[in-house]
């Protein structure tokens, strides 16, 4: 069983950065997309970022231009540089993979392996 581990959460000051990264525990999986979600406190899981097998990119509106969404097949990761954070950007996120085609990389029902999670605090 595949097992997905993010790191690199914290806090931090409006404004300032983070960057996020999901390690891959088997070299030999093969996703079709690689996605990050969060939810805060009393809300539902939603979608922030995605990157498919062919290095297609999709973002949630609310972090377009902020967020940037990457694969590292060397280290067998995938990472997610967060700059200008808002306070609404504080939840826990999750990292998740699909090895499903022909699925929408928005919604969780696509993905089948979901990590722990990790903390991003955004002070105001």
């Amino acid at each position: 069983q595949v097992q997905l581990v993010e790191s690199g959460g914290g806090l931090v000051q409006a404004g300032g950065s983070l960057r996020l990264s999901c390690a891959i525990s088997d070299r030999t999986f093969s996703s079709s997309v690689m996605g990050w979600f969060r939810q805060a406190p009393g809300k539902e899981r939603e979608f922030v970022a995605a990157i498919t097998w062919n290095g297609s990119t999709y973002y949630a509106d609310s972090v377009k231009g902020r967020f940037t969404i990457s694969g590292d097949n060397a280290k067998n990761t995938v990472l997610l540089q967060m700059n200008s954070l808002k306070p609404e950007d504080t939840a826990a996120y999750y990292c998740a993979a699909s090895t499903s085609f022909r699925v929408s990389v928005y919604v969780t029902d696509a993905y089948s392996f979901w990590g722990q999670g990790t903390q991003v605090t955004v002070s105001s």
